[in-house]
C-alpha cells in the first residue's frame, strides 16, 4: 500500500509558466466544422487538437519560422509556413478538403516508422476516439466491438474474463502494444486492455495478419497498437464521467502540465466501479462480474536539442473483480461452500523511448512490466506473477530509393505460478521452478520505392529461443498505386508464438474439467497472405470509400483446446495436422456532402477449421460472419448529434458436455445495438442513450449445473465419466465455458464530458 501511495504522489503535477507565442483558428470543410483535427508544428513536439466546434489554439515557447500542419481522418492534410513571435497571436483559419478513408493520416504499426497511410505498403486500419465516442464504453476492450473483424470475446460466464479476436483467431494470437511496446501479453492479456485511460488515446492502429517480423512472438493473428497522445497534443483538462442504469460508474480524466521548461507531462486516470449484483436470467449466479479498478498513467516528453525524441511513461493498475453465486462474499473465497471466482490484479509498467544524440537516426526503446494475479476459481487457487523486460535499438536510414530499418531486440520473461507448469517433474518431491525465457533477436527491413506507383517491402527477423532454438520470420509486402483513388496491397509473411496454457486459456482454470497437457508444447508457426484493395469516389453529393481484403493463414503446431474427446477433460497438445483461418472483409465509409449524415459499415466472412489425422472440423467459439455499423447525423444549429451503432454475429460452435447435454451445439444469430444523443455546449458535452437496444442475452442455461458448482451431487463411472442420475439426467458437471455473448441486457446510460 505504501508503494502505491508513493507511486501516485510521484505522478502528480508541478506546474510551470513562461512567455509564449500562439496560433489559433477554426478548422472546417464544405461539410461543416472539423472536430478533433490534429494541429502541430512540423519537426517539434508542439501540437494540439480542435474542439467540438473546430476551434484550436496552440502555444510555443520557441519563436521563429515553422510549418503549421493540420490533419484529420477523412481529409487531406493542410500545411502553411507561419512565423511565431513572442506574445504575438496569429490567426489561421483552415478549410480542409475531404479525403475518403483519411488515407494521408500518419501510421506507425505497419513499418515501425511514421509514414502516411497512403504510402504504407502494409494495410493499417486507424481508429480515433471520435469513433468510440459514438458508443462510449468504460474500457478499450469494450470499445473494440465497434471495429470490423475485431471481437472482444468473453470466455467465462462467471468472471467475464475476455480476450480480443482478430478475424476469428483467439486472443493469444493478438499482440497488444502501447506506443509500440509489448506491454500487454501472456498473463496480462486477459485484463490489460481494461483501465487504459481513454482520455490519453490519440488513435488505435490495427494490423490484421502476422507482424512477427517486426514485433516478434505473439503477433501471429494481428497487432493492436494503442498510440497515446503526445503531451503537446493533449488538452489541459479532459474529464468524462458516465453512469448506467446497471449502476456502473466510470470516470476518465486527463491533465496536461509542465515540469519546468524542458518537460511536458500528461497525467491520466481511469476509475470504474460496479457493485450491484443482478441475476436477470435466474440461474443463481451474477450476470455481470462486480468490479472495482483504478489505473493511473503519466507520460513525460522531454524537450531536446534538434527536436530529438525522448519520453517516459508510467502506469499503475489495480483491479478487484468477482462473480459467482449471488450469496457469495469474500469470506467464502477459496471455500467449497458457496461458489465464486475472485481475482485481484496489480501491475505497473514503464515505457521509454530515447533518440540517441547522433547524426544518424538511432532510437532506443525500453519497457518493463510487473503483473501480479491473486485469484480463486471456486476452490482452485491460481496465483501468478509475470515480469517482462523489453529492449530494442534500431537505426533508420533514408536513401533515394530505399528506406532502411535495422534493429536488435532483447526480451526477457520471468513467469511463476502455482500450477504444474512451473514445477519440476519429480512426482515425489516437486519443487517450484519459475520459467525464465531470454529471447534475443535481430531484424532488418528495406522499403524499396521503384517509382510513385510501385513500392516493395522486404523484411526478415531472427530470434533465438533457449528452449526451441532458432526462429526465422521473413516478410514481404507490395503496394501498387493504380491512381490517386485506387491502391492495391499484397502482404505475406510468417509468424510464431510460444504458448502458456494457464495464463492464456481461462478454461484451464474454471469449472470442473481436468486439464491435461499431453506433451512438451512446441512453438506455433503460421504462414499468412493478405490482399487489400482500397478505392474512393468523390461525387457532388457524397464521398464513398471502400476497403476490401481477402486473407489466408495456415498454422502448423497449432495448440487448440480439445473439449470434444472427453467432456470431463480439456486436452492441450500440438495439432497433429494443420489449422486454417481464411476469409474476406470489407469496410464502407460514406459521407454526404450537403447533409451531415455518415455511414460506416463493415463485414467479415471467416472460415476457421482444423485438419487432424485427415479429418476436418470447425473450431469451437468461432463464427463465420461478423458485421459492424455506425450511422451518425448532426443538427449543427441545435448542437445535437445522433449515433446508431451495432454489431451482428453468426452462429458459432460451442463446447458441450456430452451427448446428453440439452444445450444447443451452435449459438443463434445475435446482435447488440445502441443509440446515443449528444448535446454540445460551450465547454461541456452531455450524452445519453440506450445500450443493447434489443435486450439480447444468452440462454439462461449457459452455465451447466450452477446449483451444484462443486459437483457434490455428480456421480462417475469406473472410467471417471459423469453418469446420468435422477438428479443429473443430462450427465453434466459444473461448467461456465458455454459462452458467446454478454449477459448484460438493455440499460440506459448518461454522461458528461468537459474539456479545457
Amino acid at each position: 500500500m505504501l508503494f502505491r501511495i508513493l507511486l501516485l504522489l510521484l505522478m502528480f503535477p508541478i506546474l510551470g509558466f513562461s512567455q509564449v507565442a500562439s496560433v489559433k483558428g477554426v478548422v472546417k470543410s464544405d461539410i461543416g466544422l472539423v472536430s478533433f483535427a490534429s494541429v502541430g508544428l512540423v519537426g517539434t513536439n508542439i501540437g494540439t487538437s480542435t474542439n467540438e466546434k473546430g476551434i484550436y489554439r496552440l502555444t510555443s515557447e520557441k519563436f521563429g519560422k515553422y510549418t503549421l500542419r493540420i490533419s484529420a481522418i477523412g481529409y487531406k492534410p493542410f500545411e502553411k509556413i507561419v512565423v511565431l513571435k513572442e506574445n504575438e497571436n496569429l490567426v489561421v483559419n483552415v478549410n480542409l478538403i475531404p479525403d475518403a478513408l483519411g488515407l494521408d493520416e500518419v501510421v506507425i504499426s505497419g513499418t515501425m516508422k511514421e509514414v502516411s497511410k497512403t504510402e504504407s505498403p502494409v494495410p493499417v486500419e486507424v481508429y480515433t476516439p471520435a469513433l468510440f465516442k459514438k458508443n462510449p464504453t468504460p474500457s478499450i476492450f469494450d470499445a473494440l466491438q465497434n471495429v470490423n473483424g475485431v471481437r472482444p470475446q468473453l470466455n467465462c460466464n462467471v468472471c467475464n474474463t475476455g480476450d480480443i479476436h482478430i478475424n476469428g483467431l483467439e486472443g493469444p494470437y493478438t499482440m497488444i502494444v502501447i506506443d509500440g511496446m509489448p506491454i500487454v501479453s501472456g498473463l496480462s492479456s486477459v485484463y490489460g486492455l481494461s483501465g487504459i485511460p481513454n482520455s490519453l488515446v490519440e488513435r488505435i492502429e490495427i494490423v490484421k495478419g502476422p507482424a512477427s517480423s517486426l514485433y516478434g512472438s505473439e503477433a501471429v493473428g494481428g497487432l493492436i497498437n494503442i498510440i497515446t497522445k503526445k503531451t503537446a497534443n493533449a488538452d489541459k483538462l479532459n474529464l468524462d464521467v458516465m453512469a448506467t442504469s446497471y449502476q456502473e460508474y466510470n470516470v476518465d480524466a486527463g491533465i496536461k502540465y509542465k515540469l519546468g521548461k524542458k518537460v511536458n507531462a500528461l497525467l491520466g486516470m481511469n476509475y470504474y466501479n460496479y457493485q450491484n449484483p443482478v441475476d436477470h436470467n435466474n440461474d443463481g449466479f451474477t450476470d455481470v462480474t462486480l468490479q472495482q479498478r483504478i489505473s493511473v498513467f503519466n507520460k513525460f516528453n522531454f524537450i531536446r536539442k534538434d527536436n530529438r525524441e525522448a519520453s517516459i511513461a508510467l502506469r499503475y493498475y489495480y483491479e478487484d473483480r468477482w462473480g459467482g453465486d449471488m450469496k457469495w462474499n469474500k469470506k467464502w473465497r477459496g471455500t467449497d461452500s458457496i461458489y465464486g471466482e475472485s481475482i485481484f490484479t496489480g501491475r505497473y509498467e514503464v515505457i521509454g523511448k530515447y533518440q540517441l544524440p547522433l547524426k544518424e537516426r538511432f532510437f532506443y526503446n525500453v519497457s518493463f512490466n510487473n503483473h501480479d494475479q491473486n485469484s480463486y476459481y471456486g476452490t482452485i487457487k491460481f496465483n501468478a506473477q509475470q515480469k517482462i523486460l523489453f529492449n530494442q535499438l534500431y537505426w533508420e536510414k533514408e536513401f533515394e530509393k530505399h528506406s532502411l530499418l535495422i534493429g536488435t531486440a532483447y526480451r526477457y520473461t520471468w513467469y511463476d505460478d502455482n500450477t504444474v507448469i512451473t514445477q519440476t517433474n519429480d512426482s515425489i518431491n516437486p519443487k517450484n521452478m519459475p520459467n525464465n525465457v531470454a529471447l534475443p533477436g535481430i531484424f532488418i527491413q528495406d522499403e524499396i520505392k521503384f517509382n510513385c506507383n510501385h513500392k516493395l517491402l522486404l523484411g526478415f527477423r531472427y530470434d533465438y529461443n533457449q528452449a526451441h532454438g532458432n526462429i526465422y520470420t521473413p516478410r514481404f509486402a507490395y503496394k501498387w498505386t493504380l491512381n490517386s483513388k485506387n491502391i492495391l496491397r499484397l502482404n505475406a509473411g510468417t509468424g510464431y508464438r510460444v504458448a502458456n496454457v494457464f495464463s492464456e486459456d481461462h478454461a484451464a482454470l474454471t469449472g470442473s474439467r481436468e486439464v491435461i497437457v499431453l506433451d512438451n508444447l512446441k512453438p506455433e508457426q503460421s504462414v499468412n497472405v493478405n490482399l487489400n484493395y482500397v478505392t474512393k469516389f468523390y461525387k457532388e453529393k457524397f464521398i464513398l470509400g471502400i476497403d476490401m481484403s481477402v486473407f489466408y493463414t495456415r498454422f502448423s503446431n497449432r495448440i487448440i483446446a480439445d473439449y470434444d474427446t472427453d467432456p470431463n477433460k480439456i486436452y492441450f497438445d500440438n495439432l497433429n495436422g494443420f489449422a486454417v483461418s481464411q476469409g474476406a472483409s470489407a469496410n464502407i465509409d460514406l459521407a454526404f456532402q450537403k447533409i451531415p449524415l455518415k455511414f460506416l459499415v463493415g463485414g467479415t466472412y471467416m472460415d476457421n477449421y482444423k485438419v487432424e489425422n485427415g479429418l476436418q472440423s470447425r473450431q469451437v467459439l468461432t463464427e463465420n460472419f461478423t458485421g459492424t455499423w455506425a450511422v451518425s447525423y448532426e443538427w449543427k444549429k441545435l448542437g445535437l448529434s445522433f449515433d446508431y451503432t451495432g454489431n451482428i454475429y453468426s452462429p458459432m460452435r460451442l463446447p458441450l458436455l456430452g451427448a446428453l447435454d440439452p444445450r444447443k451445439e451452435y449459438s443463434p444469430w445475435w446482435s447488440i445495438q445502441n443509440i446515443q444523443i449528444t448535446k454540445k455546449l460551450k465547454r461541456f458535452e452531455i450524452y445519453g442513450g440506450i445500450k443493447n437496444l434489443l435486450n439480447y442475452t444468452p440462454p439462461a442455461n449457459s452455465i451447466a449445473r450452477p446449483f451444484d458448482a462443486f459437483d457434490k451431487g455428480v456421480q462417475y463411472n469406473a472410467a471417471g465419466q459423469v453418469i446420468s442420475t435422477a438428479n443429473n439426467p443430462y450427465a453434466q458437471s459444473f461448467d461456465p465455458t458455454y459462452m458467446f455473448a454478454p449477459n448484460q441486457g438493455i440499460r440506459g446510460f448518461l454522461g458528461v464530458r468537459f474539456k479545457l
